[in-house]
């Protein structure tokens, strides 16, 4: 029997209700009020009583409303029809929601997630008499470039045997497509979707991997000197417009993913409806299609109450480890979570809990390491590997990376792109700073080579800085030709031009090719007679540098122009020094 209750405290977007019956934490409940059924979560249980967070406007909520509980958890609707889907944070359609509400979104009205009138062709794999368990596959339909599999509930704990199940055909996701029957001889019906809590992590796999394999951004700076790995984990801190949305969608377009899912937690609406104006436009280019054939799209504004950026980032996880179940590797790109943590904020302030630092909840920490840790490549049960790689944004107020929820975020991530205010002023794409950046995972190219190159880059910051005191008089000829090399690389390796159909996105083979010509120059000793000799010849190979990275690859004119490179470089070059000469002869 569902419990009741009575509301006998409202405090912004948290109600307190004197509850009749039994209720257990995070359940959902619905309060009437106006005729409408406002949805709620329970987050915190006092003896008879409770307070729930309410994912709509408040207005109108006063003591002595009634309360309905569900015995039900937060959870979505797993199956067939997600990919393509913009979705708010409870999982209602956006699109079909402003259909039934208009312009302005009316509160207390809440959509199936999944069409319940599209029809799939349904191929059977498993067959009557087969004993099966959570996540095995009775049978597969075809969703947009990918087989979608229909599997057993992961909420069905033991093993079953197949009682009957459809034969090939069109179903749509509501009709039975199979009768499982459990060792006390109960059927179980099974539809082509089920519902699962989204604040409970999807487990059915046999093994964790350590992520290791890279996942390829096409974006140099990140593949060679920044990686992150299938399974693995990332943020991106900024200040206000210093390229993070840019750089998602760069990231989403070109990373080597199946499935990409934006979950905009708390974004402005100024951005989230370009997201959703861009997406549908940019062409992938593994099919030629609309990107959006593989992206889902969770978006919940700062106008937004705020309890539901909570829900749109659990949510967006949990349909990743549902495609991962498949053996697929999905890109999770969550856009704020700084958002997230002020409506932490607001909620803990609210339940009048002991603040941690700078008012956020003193399980600030714990809350964001168990986002990210749901992330992770694994083995399942059949042997495919499957991913969910998580990159966070963070928005730091004034860009300071000290705050708490960039600490916390640093704390559990694998890799750390920090965008600089002053690269991106001064217009480099992307604007991540190469030198307070880093990263856990192995590169795409030579460790060693990279290392090399690195240690180029930080001489020539260090020259740089020195030279701002004691000016280019005061810098010797040896100093000022390694803060050109640094200045060099810098130029024509880190930053790319978004614009360029080619320098955009650039292959690993293309980027292992450049970066040789990177370290024959870095490891290159000149023969300069003066400093404007020196920038000159600095300046003239960068451009043609440049102009060499929107070459299309192994073109006629790509070699040409790649020999002229070599030439210029060679008239200056009077040796190489040894480590350099060691890593091309291996091979970067």
């Amino acid at each position: 029997m569902k419990s009741v209750g009575k509301i006998i405290g409202v405090n912004g977007n948290m109600v307190t209700v004197q509850v009749a019956g039994t209720i257990s934490m995070n359940e959902v409940g619905y309060i009437l009020v106006d005729d409408k059924k406002l949805k709620s979560e329970v987050i915190r249980i006092l003896g008879d009583s409770c307070q729930m967070q309410v994912f709509e406007m408040t207005k109108g909520i006063k003591v002595g409303d009634e309360v309905e509980f569900t015995k039900e958890l937060l959870a979505v609707e797993l199956g067939p029809g997600l990919l393509k889907q913009v979705y708010d944070g409870l999982q209602n359609p956006l699109p079909e929601l402003a259909e039934a509400a208009g312009f302005f979104l009316e509160r207390g009205i809440y959509l199936k997630a999944l069409d319940r009138d599209v029809l799939w062709d349904f191929t059977p794999i498993a067959n009557v008499g087969d004993t099966v368990a959570k996540a095995d596959k009775l049978g597969t339909v075809p969703e947009g470039p990918f087989t979608h599999e229909i599997m057993v509930p992961f909420n069905l704990l033991k093993n079953y045997k197949v009682k009957e199940i459809k034969p090939a055909g069109q179903y749509k996701v509501d009709d039975v497509v199979a009768r499982l029957e459990d060792e006390k001889g109960n059927t179980i019906d099974v539809k082509m979707y089920f519902e699962w809590p989204v604040k409970r992590a999807i487990d059915c796999y046999s093994e964790r991997l350590k992520p290791t394999k890279p996942m390829v951004t096409k974006v140099r700076l990140v593949d060679t000197f920044l990686p992150v790995a299938l399974g693995g984990t990332y943020c991106i801190p900024g200040p206000f417009g210093a390229g993070k949305t840019v750089l998602q969608q760069v990231t989403s377009k070109n990373a080597e993913v199946d499935i990409v899912i934006i979950a905009a937690c708390g974004e402005r609406a100024g951005e989230v409806v370009e997201t959703l104006k861009e997406f549908p436009e940019l062409i992938d280019p593994k099919t030629g299609n609309s990107l959006m054939e593989r992206t889902v799209i969770i978006c919940n504004t700062s106008s937004m109450p705020v309890a539901s950026r909570e829900a749109s980032v659990y949510t967006a996880v949990t349909i990743a480890e549902y495609y991962r179940q498949m053996g697929l590797n999905i890109l999770l790109l969550a856009d704020s979570t700084s958002r997230w943590a002020q409506a932490m904020r607001e909620m803990s302030g609210r339940l009048e809990e002991i603040p941690g630092e700078e008012a956020f909840p003193a399980y600030l920490e714990s809350v964001i390491a168990g986002f990210y840790e749901r992330a992770g490549i694994v083995k399942l049960k059949d042997g495919r590997e499957g991913s969910v790689t998580i990159g966070g944004t963070v928005s730091p107020a004034g860009g300071n990376f000290e705050e708490p929820v960039t600490q916390a975020t640093l704390k559990v991530v694998g890799a750390f792109h920090g965008l600089s205010r002053e690269r991106s002023d001064a217009r480099k794409y992307p604007a991540i700073d190469p030198m307070d950046s880093w990263s856990k995972y192995p590169s795409v190219l030579n460790i060693d080579a990279v290392q090399y190159a690195r240690k180029i880059l930080f001489r020539g910051s260090e020259i740089e800085a020195m030279m701002k005191v004691v000016g280019e008089e005061g810098t010797a000829l040896e100093d000022y030709v390694i803060y050109l090399k640094s200045d060099f690389l810098d130029a024509v390796y880190l930053q790319q031009n978004s614009f360029d159909p080619v320098d955009a996105a650039v292959i690993v083979e293309r980027q292992r090719h450049v970066f040789s010509h990177i370290v024959d120059i870095m490891g290159a000793e000149f023969s300069f007679d003066s400093k404007n000799e020196a920038r000159t010849f600095f300046n003239g190979l960068r451009q043609a540098f440049i102009d060499f990275n929107g070459v299309e690859w192994q073109s006629t004119e790509f070699f040409s122009k790649e020999k002229v490179l070599v030439d210029t470089l060679n008239k200056k070059k009077v040796s190489l020094d040894s480590f350099a000469a060691e890593l091309l002869k291996a091979g970067v």
